[in-house]
């Protein structure tokens, strides 16, 4: 038969085109990674590949785990690499403190770090010792049966000891260990250098799996292999589990074109397949798999990321219900919508490899929230009882639209919007109004808003859509911030300006009558006792009736009597600051008030105390000026104006 020009034609793909964006990843790179997290074997020949001939410890990744069997105790290691260049500078300091947290230890207590030979680590030197290190390695250690292994640090000490003959080196170490979990673990920070100074390069087979295998052989060592009812209990144990397990693991890697076929199993594994079933039948109960006939089943795709959320969903489930100690709420997890305020009740960390923590939040709405922290956030800096507030960014806020509404011919003053709360009948126009021009001074930093002269500002016509696209690129995700650092008990009999307060000029219309809502109204009413006492508050009958400018008269007495401590400890004149007024000096320290947090300004003859802003943090025992208005502060850094951000 006479060929065919189509016959001739063959297709030849060629690679992808360059484009813009981050670059895509090789096929094989795909499959390699894909194929690590199912819980392949080692690199090497065994997976059709060389070694990785890079880093410390590769020949030992090799030789660890090679006289381990199937009883073996099971130990899971997680790990980190930080490049420190990349971190931001507090990032080490933050990572220690969230591993010394309190309520870590067997007995609630706070964690404390411990090294090679000591039971009381200088985190101060490993700290500095640090430093000159292009990068840090972070692990998480937890033996399943961490609960019968009395000595963590033994069994860490020991781990880190066969590390260095591994690695070649010795190694700069802390550790700190956790019980406050269900698995007792141990979260170890590792120095990135030799004990000669150079970068300390760890081969990634043996990041992946030498270390694992050398805690495996420690923990079988110290409790001996485990036995056949050990290993029976421990499989049962997975297979009603809300979570990602090792049965549901081994599944994947079993399922092949046509699904899961129990027919090739042969009789020997007959004892694995029936709890390999009894998984099936749990994961059709939840829609993730389909049985096709007696011995077949198929899995849903998307199985492992589904089952990792519920795994997510349950931890945070079991946080909330520790956290309330029995006090009965609806339970709200990752609710997008309106703003959650409320009282923090439990803190911890969702993502402890990665520093992400989480609040648990009793709400003025009577129920309790599980909050995810943005990344960098510093859990220290939000305490127990103290009151939050969390909004997704990029959310329409309430004061911007008051905000518009307030201006005239895209103009707004202070004193018109004063006289518009008065005519309204606002409890403590002044307050409100200082509420608004701090949002004001914000956005004038963001470029959105022209301050064209004292209390007076020009107002684009778009000024939402503006500020909500500032919002969401500033703070991506939650954004959490803290109202008070003072419980409610300490909040009733306090000097300045509290939370309460703003409540009680708001009426409380945002509380609800159960929870923590309720528990709010009752220290109201214990507040407006104490504000009787002050001369500043007032009860005719059912009707509570607050002096004028209730907040301005709380913060000024609280400043003057904290300036009067400062002056008799220092020897300096306290200058108070009135509404416009200019104060410059060195930034010395920060205080935590009940009205806020303030910086102590010194200029030499005396000092002053001015509205406290991250953005000055990093200035410590430099000069700075700042501008207090209406309560608010516009800070100059340097020779620069208007760097206050």
């Amino acid at each position: 038969m006479a060929s065919r020009d189509d016959d001739r034609f063959r297709i030849r793909p060629a690679p992808p085109k360059s484009r813009t964006g981050p670059r895509p990843q090789r096929f094989i790179t795909q499959v390699l990674k894909q194929a690590s997290k199912a819980g392949a074997s080692r690199s090497g020949k065994t997976i059709g590949r060389p070694a990785n001939t890079f880093g410390r410890g590769r020949v030992a990744s090799t030789l660890a785990g090679q006289g381990l069997g199937a009883n073996a105790r099971r130990v899971i290691v997680k790990s980190r690499f930080v490049v420190l260049q990349r971190a931001s500078p507090h990032s080490v300091a933050v990572h220690l403190r969230y591993i010394e947290r309190e309520g870590v230890t067997r007995n609630g207590q706070r964690g404390r770090a411990y090294g090679t030979g000591t039971d009381a680590a200088d985190l101060n030197g490993f700290q500095e010792r640090g430093k000159a290190a292009r990068h840090q390695f972070r692990f998480i250690v937890s033996p399943e049966d961490g609960l019968e292994i009395e000595d963590l640090k033994g069994f860490t000490r020991q781990l880190m000891r066969r590390m260095e003959i591994d690695l070649e080196t010795r190694l700069d170490w802390v550790a700190v260990d956790h019980w406050d979990t269900d698995n007792p673990h141990t979260h170890i920070v590792l120095n990135g250098h030799t004990a000669s100074g150079e970068h300390l390069a760890i081969a990634p087979d043996y990041m992946a799996h030498g270390m694992r295998h050398r805690a495996s052989e420690i923990a079988t060592e110290w409790l001996g292999p485990r036995t056949e009812a050990e290993m029976r209990q421990s499989l049962l144990r997975e297979v009603d589990q809300q979570r990602l397990t090792s049965l549901d693991r081994a599944l994947i890697r079993q399922a092949g074109a046509d699904g899961i076929d129990f027919t090739k199993a042969g009789p020997q594994d007959r004892q694995r397949q029936n709890v390999l079933r009894a998984r099936l039948q749990r994961l059709e109960g939840m829609g993730l798999a389909e049985r096709v006939d007696a011995h077949r089943w198929t899995l849903k795709p998307g199985l492992a990321a589904t089952l990792g959320a519920l795994g997510e969903r349950e931890d945070a489930l079991h946080a909330m219900r520790r956290a309330l100690a029995g006090q009965q709420r609806e339970l709200v997890i990752g609710e997008a919508g309106a703003p959650v305020l409320g009282r923090i009740v439990g803190k911890g960390l969702a993502d402890a490899l990665h520093d992400r923590g989480y609040l648990v939040v009793d709400g003025i709405d009577g129920r309790a929230h599980y909050l995810k922290l943005p990344a960098g956030a510093d859990l220290g800096e939000l305490p127990i009882g103290g009151i939050v507030e969390a909004r997704t960014a990029g959310q329409p806020r309430a004061v911007d639209r008051a905000i518009l509404a307030a201006s005239k011919d895209g103009i707004y003053t202070t004193a018109g919007h004063a006289a518009q709360l008065k005519r309204v009948g606002e409890r403590d126009p002044q307050a409100t109004v200082e509420i608004h021009v701090r949002r004001l001074e914000a956005l004038r930093r963001a470029g959105i808003v022209e301050r064209v002269g004292d209390g007076v500002w020009k107002i684009p016509g778009d000024l939402q859509a503006q500020a909500q696209r500032h919002d969401a690129g500033k703070a991506p995700g939650q954004a959490i911030e803290l109202r008070s650092h003072l419980s409610l008990d300490q909040q009733v009999r306090s000097l300045g300006a509290t939370w309460l307060d703003r409540q009680l000029l708001d009426e409380g219309k945002a509380l609800a009558p159960q929870g923590f809502g309720t528990q709010v109204c009752e220290a109201m009413q214990q507040r407006v006792d104490f504000l009787a006492g002050q001369g500043l508050a007032e009860r005719r009958g059912q009707r509570i009736v607050l002096a004028r400018n209730l907040l301005a008269t709380l913060r000024d007495r609280e400043l003057a009597s904290v300036g009067k401590q400062l002056q008799a400890q220092t020897g300096r004149s306290f200058h108070p600051l009135k509404d416009g007024q200019q104060a410059s000096g060195i930034y010395r320290q920060s205080i935590q008030l009940a009205s806020g947090r303030y910086a102590m300004l010194e200029d030499g003859m005396g000092f002053s105390l001015v509205p406290w802003k991250p953005v000055i943090e990093q200035r410590l025992g430099q000069q700075i000026a700042a501008t207090v208005r209406g309560g608010g502060v516009s800070w100059e850094i340097g020779r620069q104006r208007g760097l206050g951000r």
